[in-house]
């Protein structure tokens, strides 16, 4: 009995500190080059608050904006991914050949989630259609998220 008392509050205590490394902070605390991006496509008032994620090597910022809009960021301030549950994402965020792909293919679709790394970048559509393009824009996977798949949408 000791022993599973033990197992318990072990697992609690190990939860209860996977967050504890994502701490609020304010705006101004952001890299300038985060900043500049939320000043550029958003209003600086209608960010409700900012994160700084500690738990990994480098700092990582998630800046949550009304309007159901999170924006995340590495430690230098470069945008990692962009999520927008009630309106499109600021078009000029996406790169213009990934923004021709899918006006030619899906013209009816707008962007609800952007991501990028430095190999390559992920969009999700309106109409549940997922996209990753290589660093040279080509289409490199194509997915169809269905209604049992775990999305923003």
């Amino acid at each position: 009995m000791k022993k599973y008392f033990v197992l318990i509050i072990s697992a609690l205590l190990l939860s209860l500190s996977a967050n504890a490394d994502e701490r609020p902070i304010t705006f101004d605390r952001l890299p300038v080059q985060a900043r500049t991006f939320i000043n550029n496509h958003y209003l600086a008032s209608e960010v409700t608050h900012v994160l700084r994620d500690e738990s990994v090597i480098r700092p990582e910022y998630t800046v949550y904006i009304a309007h159901g809009v999170s924006v995340e960021f590495d430690y230098n301030g470069s945008l990692e991914k962009i999520s927008s549950k009630e309106t499109p994402i600021p078009a000029d965020v996406i790169p213009a050949q990934i923004q021709d792909y899918v006006a030619r293919h899906y013209p009816d679709a707008t962007f609800v989630e952007y991501e990028v790394d430095h190999k390559h970048y992920e969009v999700k559509l309106s109409n549940r259609v997922e996209l990753n393009f290589n660093r040279k824009f080509t289409t490199t996977r194509k997915h169809i998220l269905n209604i049992f798949t775990k999305s923003i949408f």
